[in-house]
């Protein structure tokens, strides 16, 4: 019998990453693809839909290429993305505008107006509350400064969906993403009609809720041949990158949880429930009856990729040089420098933060920079700076003191030896990271519960992950980060009052 191989793709912040596996688990390959992001004001983020479908064919053509595979012997994918992205269609099915990111920060005066005028119905309908990153208000948003746009809408797609749609000329998502949305009913995953109307839109111009394993559709002929897929290939409804993450780690009972260095960061725990905070963004698991409550950092890994962006291009250039990563050469600098990088600190708020503020005027910053400083000490900060934001969710889910036993981290800033040892010494706490817990595994792993190929979710993690290691705190670093954090918090209060004045 043919070997049964499975992909899985993921459309991150700022590119999409690709897994093929076979049906015991291993890695065959992997691809990637960088994708540009757009700020055109102050706390704005878009991406353009087109070019996340393109980096899909790309990749999947890659793995098919680098592993040797006939790509008709791959018998199921699935794509992941970050939720509260919704894309905007016409009735021809194209974009009607770029897509405002979840992580965009534009609808403060539209969230603002629901808490104070349909907290009730919110209630009723949503386990979380309402903020500038989930769909409704971005729509709202829409609706009165771009009136056009949404007049213009026929369909309603979210950003995996909208690849997938390309990909098999489906309509539908699933259960976790219209979560996110904050336009569905989360007790029964039916879009609410009164929240439609609010967001501008009908019932009937949001695609059908499926369940993440359902199989959504089949790749189209004329979709197929550019990768190198057998028409007719199935694919999977799939659900958001932090819910496959969560999985992908091994992450699948309660006392579990997972700490994400991604686009943002997050700290998850598996709980049997929702968390009745608004400091909580509350989403099912991929498995029945579990739930992966969390806290969240709104510019983790992305707050590292500026700095490499703008302060790195030496560094950029030498990687190249060296056949490596602008990262790698940025991190052995930051190596050499001692914890607390000599009182230089960092606050990751490019676009406002979340956990536990939710304010979206904060702004990033760099405090205490003396001639001593050096590149290194900057690149150092910027790790530390975001390890307290992540400190600050950690704080969260101890206040609601919900029982812990294993941290595992996760998302693309998890691969740094370095970073991974701040982290652990400023949360104060041991973190396993596995050989791969990206969104892309996850994906991939679905797609083989939802067509059999793997017999259930414990058979999947079996089979597919595989602890890396485990970094333990080192008990004086750990000493000096309760005093950092300290500072970092009370050099945020300080700043807070300044960034509502000028912003």
């Amino acid at each position: 019998m043919a070997e049964k191989l499975l992909l899985g793709v993921d459309l991150g912040g700022s590119s999409s990453k690709a897994t093929l596996i076979d049906s015991q688990g291993n890695v065959l390959a992997t691809a990637s693809r960088e994708y540009p992001a757009y700020s055109p004001k102050p706390g704005w983020l878009e991406q353009d839909a087109d070019d996340l479908f393109d980096a899909v064919i790309v990749n999947i053509k890659a793995c098919i290429e680098k592993s040797g595979i006939d790509g008709k012997a791959i018998s199921a994918l699935a794509i992941d993305a970050a939720t509260h992205m919704a894309v905007l269609c016409d009735a021809d099915d194209k974009p009607l505008r770029r897509f405002i990111h979840w992580s965009d920060a534009r609808s403060g005066a539209q969230t603002k107006f629901l808490k104070e005028n349909y907290s009730e119905l919110l209630r009723e309908s949503s386990v979380n509350s309402v903020s500038p990153a989930w769909t409704l208000p971005q729509m709202m948003w829409l609706r009165e400064n771009e009136p056009e746009v949404i007049k213009s809408t026929r369909r309603v797609y979210f950003a995996k969906d909208y690849v997938r749609h390309r990909i098999t000329g489906d309509f539908c998502t699933d259960s976790i993403e219209a979560m996110g949305a904050m336009l569905c009913n989360d007790h029964t995953s039916r879009w609410v009609p009164e929240l439609c109307e609010l967001a501008g839109v009908s019932a009937d111009m949001l695609p059908e809720i499926k369940q993440p394993g359902d199989i959504a559709g089949f790749v189209l002929p004329e979709i197929a041949a550019a990768p190198g897929l057998a028409a007719g290939t199935p694919v999977i409804t799939g659900t958001t990158d932090t819910a496959l993450e969560v999985y992908a780690s091994g992450a699948i009972a309660e006392g579990c949880a997972t700490v994400k260095l991604a686009t943002a960061g997050r700290i998850c725990p598996i709980t049997a429930g929702p968390i009745a905070s608004h400091q909580f963004f509350n989403y099912r698991h991929v498995i029945p009856g579990l739930w992966y409550p969390g806290t969240g950092t709104r510019s983790c890994a992305a707050s590292y990729k500026w700095y490499r962006d703008i302060f790195g291009t030496d560094e950029s250039r030498l990687a190249e040089e060296k056949g490596t990563s602008a990262y790698e050469v940025l991190n052995r600098a930051a190596e050499a420098v001692p914890a607390g990088s000599e009182k230089l600190y960092f606050h990751p708020y490019l676009l406002g933060e979340m956990t536990p503020y939710y304010d979206d005027k904060l702004r990033a910053s760099f405090v205490g920079a003396g001639m001593h400083h050096t590149k290194g000490h900057f690149t150092r900060a910027v790790m530390e700076g975001i390890s307290y934001s992540m400190r600050d969710c950690l704080e969260e889910i101890k206040a609601q003191k919900i029982a812990v036993s294993e941290y595992r981290i996760i998302g693309g800033g998890a691969k740094g030896k370095l970073w991974r040892q701040i982290l652990a010494d400023v949360l104060a706490t041991p973190l396993t990271s596995t050989v791969d817990n990206d969104s892309s595994l996850g994906s991939a792993m679905l797609a083989g519960v939802a067509t059999g190929v793997f017999a259930d979710f414990d058979d999947s993690v079996k089979k597919c992950v595989t602890v890396a290691d485990v970094v333990t705190p080192i008990p004086e670093n750990v000493e000096i980060y309760e005093k950092g954090f300290r500072d970092y918090r009370t050099i945020q209060k300080a700043l807070a009052e300044v960034y509502h004045d000028i912003i």
